[in-house]
């Protein structure tokens, strides 16, 4: 009996050390937020600009590179109106499966002052699938990463 209780126990302490982190939920490079782009450009200049690394912040264990001190100011100032959705995954994918999924940072849509990136290579593009569908893909989006992120 005293094998089966140790045994429990292993599990259950394997559990909380694989459980998800905040840190590990964003989609990162070695800590690093939608592979260096600036995520206060998609806003301001409504186009992905690479950061730059003297202009980088690092939050919660994610690290976010800027093309400007502006824009890192802007950041920190109000740093939830700029993170994209989903912790930098792929919006429809998050819609239409629930899997984190990797993304194009130069394939971006912003929607009620929110940011969503997508996944674009070859010959898959899926903002143009999320764009079909968008309001439905959005609220199983955002169930599905309630899931993820409880």
């Amino acid at each position: 009996m005293k094998s089966h209780a140790i045994i429990i126990v292993l599990m259950l302490t394997a559990g909380i050390v694989t459980a998800q982190t905040p840190r590990n939920l964003y989609n990162l490079d070695n800590g690093l937020a939608i592979q260096g782009y600036d995520p206060v450009a998609y806003f301001v200049k409504n186009q992905a600009v690479e950061g730059k690394k003297e202009f980088a912040h690092t939050q919660n264990g994610v690290t976010y590179y800027f093309a400007s001190a502006a824009n890192k100011e802007l950041f920190i100032k109000n740093s939830q109106h700029y993170e994209p959705q989903y912790g930098g995954w792929c919006a429809y994918a998050m819609g239409a499966t629930g899997e984190k999924v990797e993304i194009n940072p130069e394939t971006f849509k912003i929607v009620d002052g929110k940011l969503y990136l997508f996944y674009n290579s070859l010959f898959n593009n899926t903002l143009p699938k999320w764009n079909k569908e968008e309001a439905e893909l959005k609220l199983k989006a955002d169930k599905n990463w309630k899931k993820l992120n409880p």
